[in-house]
This record gives structure tokens, sequence and C-alpha cells, in this order.
């Protein structure tokens, strides 16, 4: 465990300045860069999204902490006070999967929808072996982290793809909190907190992502999310986001603006 530290506003940037208010929660490897390559296909009439840097990453790289979702939750719930948003919907990457969903425990009134985005289930991810080895090791071995997201998209992509998510991840993360947070979103188990919740979900998987899968998500997030669905993207793997930018805004867009 790190410091006990109190929550925190993170930084973060904003987008589109519309009706719906909406929170981009990144991953393990990216900060809020995460979400670029969506950017430019977001409606920024209808929406406004607010995309902060979890501790240890991006702005907010050197920024103490546990490095823990529960933390971050703490500090997302920080920043809808400082944004005046009284309600707003999430989205959460991988790791930021988890994250939104410390957010649905503390605060369920809060949130008025939620999208996962090849989402880490409330129950963390079991690892053991090589595999665990491969993922603890990825702090301080930027070849780990290549291996981790070519595995994770299939092996479809370009070597220059990958050196890029592997530079901007090493760039813009602090190796000791990237490993910190791996004990929390991999091996913490705090389902029982979310379970029943009312909040309508979608999920969102790519067909080519080996691990965060459609059944991983039918036997977590589908079993006790009353409200879920499930929506599996044919062309994405793990990194919807850089894979399928169009598709996933539509998968977003659609299904937050559902009620409306």
């Amino acid at each position: 465990m790190g410091p006990i530290v109190p929550p925190l506003v993170p930084p973060y940037e904003t987008v589109g300045d519309g009706p719906h208010h909406v929170m981009a929660v990144h991953g393990w490897f990216s900060d809020r860069a995460a979400y670029a390559a969506m950017l430019p296909h977001v409606d920024r009439r209808g929406f406004t999204y607010v995309l902060p840097d979890l501790r240890g990453y991006g702005e907010a790289r050197d920024i103490p902490g546990a490095y823990t979702t529960g933390e971050a939750g703490g500090d997302l719930l920080a920043l809808a006070d400082h944004l005046g948003w009284e309600r707003f919907s999430l989205i959460g990457h991988s790791m930021g999967g988890a994250v939104v969903q410390r957010v649905v425990a503390a605060a369920p009134e809060r949130v008025h929808r939620l999208v996962g985005v090849a989402p880490v289930p409330a129950s963390g991810v079991p690892m053991e072996g090589e595999q665990w080895q491969l993922f603890a090791a990825a702090a301080d071995r930027p070849e780990n982290r290549r291996e981790i997201i070519d595995l994770t998209t299939g092996g479809r992509h370009p070597d220059a793809w990958l050196d890029l998510m592997v530079r901007h991840s090493v760039e813009h993360s602090d190796p000791k909190a990237l490993r910190a947070w791996l004990d929390s979103w991999a091996l913490e188990d705090f389902h029982e907190d979310i379970a029943g919740a009312q909040v309508p979900v979608r999920i969102v998987v790519g067909a080519h992502d080996p691990a965060l899968t459609a059944e991983v998500m039918r036997q977590t997030w589908l079993r006790w999310y009353v409200n879920a669905e499930l929506v599996e993207l044919e062309y994405a793997g793990h990194y919807p986001a850089d894979e399928t930018p169009q598709e996933l805004v539509r998968a977003v867009e659609d299904f937050i603006t559902a009620d409306a």
C-alpha cells in the first residue's frame, strides 16, 4: 500500500460543450490520450467530454498515491464536484473500467449511464505463472508492454503502431505507479459492491481481444448489472478507441442519448 492521500481533482481536458456530460477514463498503458483518435469524431454540440489523467499518468505522473481503483474513484467524484456535475455518464477503458465501477459503488445515484470498453470486471483479472510475470515486469520492460499490446489486439497491427503505443506508454506513465496499479485492477474483487446496480451499462468488446472477451463479460458484468448489454466490434481488439474509433463513438453516443 502507498500513502493514504485524500481525494484530489486530477488534471483533465475538456472536449465539447453539450448537455450530455461524460467522463472518459483511460487504462493501464496510457494517459488521457487513450481517447485521442476518437475525439475528431465526437458530437461536440451534444456532449461535454472530460478526460482526466489518473495518478501516475500524463500530467498526474508525479502525483503520489496508493494507485488503486478505489482511490481513483474518489478522485473522479472530486472532479465531478469541481465541474459542478451532479449526474454524469462514464466511459472506462480496460483498467479504467474497474475505476468507473468504483464511482458506481460509491455514488450510484450520480451515474447516468456507464460504458465499459474492453473493461476489467469488478472481480479483477486472475493471472498466474508466466502471464503474471509478463504483466508484472511490464513497468520496467517496454518489450513486455509491446508483447501485451500485440497479444491483446490479435497480432494484427503494424510494427510502427505497436512502437507508437509503447513509446507513448513509456513517456506518459510512472513505472512505480504502473506496477502498483496492476495489483489493484488485477487482484482486487469488489463485485459485491456493485452487484444489482440499476445504472444502465453497455459493454463494448473487440472480437480480436483474447483476454477480455464477450464470454468473460457474460460471466461478470452481465451477471451483476441489472440493465447491461453487450456490443462486440468485429474489427477491434483491446484498443477500440485506436483501432475502430468511429464505431466506438457510435456505440458510446447512441447509448448515452438513448433515453434523451
